[in-house]
């Protein structure tokens, strides 16, 4: 009686293992039982230059390399991620005894690195090992902009550096490391206005009712030869309802539509001959209740016919060198038939308070129909719409370009006052 269960044991066992076996002969792998093994500790069968827990720190500049010993052995896998949670490239050779690092590590981080092997009978293989790097001496710093809020669907996102970095290599892995997410997702691109300076547009304007994700993930990251990336402060926006105001300065008015359809239009005068008003895109740049305009702000001398002190209301700025769209009491009579101004856009009291209102930074305002030039594309506003979307992608290190060559735009010197 007691032998029973015994004997019954012993039959289920063997019938386990004949179908097993019959189950891998059957599918001719009599290997594949080895991958429901746990793998074995492979630290014998592999070499890794990394530094030990109670080392020194790597230096970011010197590759890893993880090797295996004897000739049965080999590497199937390696994976190599920091606290960031980057993973470190990497290349393994054709017969799998040899992986190295193909970039630089980061620097002031961890890493953990991941080694998969296979001995000569097909037995899988493990190994983690961990280090540290070496902090760098020197930083990039990045600063984004706007600030955080609610924006019209043409502004710009910015980003100032902390050093200029001018070559094509270096240029490339900074934007790698800007990343600009938005919902709904839209194809955009940095465009390097200077050694300093990016700017990152979509192709076409941002979508209405958009989130904008901007952050940076170069801390650690190895820029230039003497420069790594520092952690920087992410940025969020946001964008209002599709505002875009026209003005033909040949019909005289400007009609304002939101989201595709007019809500309203507007008798204006524009730019005199000499005083041209710029055509192209522009965006808002800040709203002033009360600015003090004067002609010698423009270069017009005081005293002659040209010259005016006038106190203005309403005043949407859309250049740094003065251009407003505000109210111009004393045009009046010319409003919606004469071109007057020195520049500016004028418009009745009533309407300029209107317009003051309906639009926020970021908002499009577009000139056709002008005798001036076409606004410049960055160093008196936000005038990156003004370029084609090839043109813009010239300005990418990563799409062909590699950026603009370094001509120092002064946007400081282009903050002159109001034109009038």
């Amino acid at each position: 009686m007691n032998h029973t269960p015994r004997i019954r044991t012993v039959v289920s066992c063997t019938l386990l293992v004949v179908t097993l076996v019959a189950g891998a002969t059957a599918c001719g792998e009599p290997d594949s039982r080895q991958l429901s093994l746990k793998p074995y500790d492979a630290a014998e069968d592999i070499s890794f230059n990394g530094p030990s827990e109670k080392e020194k720190k790597a230096d970011p500049d010197k590759p890893i390399e993880v090797t295996v010993k004897g000739d049965d052995a080999r590497i199937t896998d390696v994976t190599a991620v920091d606290t960031e949670g980057r993973h470190l490239a990497g290349e393994l050779d054709a017969n799998g005894k040899r992986w190295h690092s193909t970039t630089s590590l980061a620097a002031g981080t961890r890493y953990t690195v991941k080694v998969s092997t296979e001995n000569g009978d097909g037995a899988p293989g493990s190994r983690t090992y961990a280090f540290g790097t070496a902090s760098a001496k020197k930083f990039l710093k990045v600063s984004f902009g706007p600030q955080a809020g609610t924006y019209g669907v043409g502004q710009p996102v910015t980003a100032e550096l902390s050093a200029p970095v001018t070559d094509k290599a270096s240029r490339a892995t900074v934007e790698r490391g800007l990343q600009v997410r938005s919902t709904p997702a839209v194809t955009g691109s940095w465009y390097w206005v200077d050694a300093k300076t990016l700017h990152y547009r979509p192709k076409e304007y941002w979508p209405a009712g958009a989130t904008i994700d901007v952050r940076s993930n170069l801390k650690g990251i190895k820029v230039t030869n003497a420069l790594y990336g520092d952690a920087a402060k992410p940025l969020k926006l946001t964008t209002g309802d599709r505002i875009e105001a026209i003005t033909d300065a040949s019909e005289h008015h400007m009609t304002v539509l939101r989201n595709g359809e007019v809500i309203n239009t507007l008798p204006v005068t524009t730019g005199k001959p000499g005083f041209d008003t710029r055509n192209g895109v522009k965006v808002v740049l800040a709203k002033e209740q009360f600015v003090r305009m004067r002609g010698e702000s423009i270069g017009i001398a005081a005293g002659s016919s040209e010259s005016y002190d006038l106190p203005v209301y309403w005043a949407t700025r859309v250049t740094w060198s003065g251009e407003y769209v505000h109210a111009a009491p004393w045009s009046t009579g010319s409003q919606g038939s004469a071109n007057v101004s020195h520049g500016c856009t004028g418009m009745s009291t009533a309407d300029a308070e209107w317009f003051f209102e309906t639009v926020r930074e970021g908002d499009i305002v577009k000139v056709v129909g002008s005798d001036g030039e076409t606004m410049t594309p960055f160093d008196n506003g936000f005038g990156d719409w003004n370029l084609s979307w090839d043109a813009w992608l010239k300005g990418s290190a990563l799409h062909g370009g590699g950026g603009t060559p370094d001509k120092g735009t002064d946007v400081e010197a282009a903050r002159l006052q109001p034109q009038v």
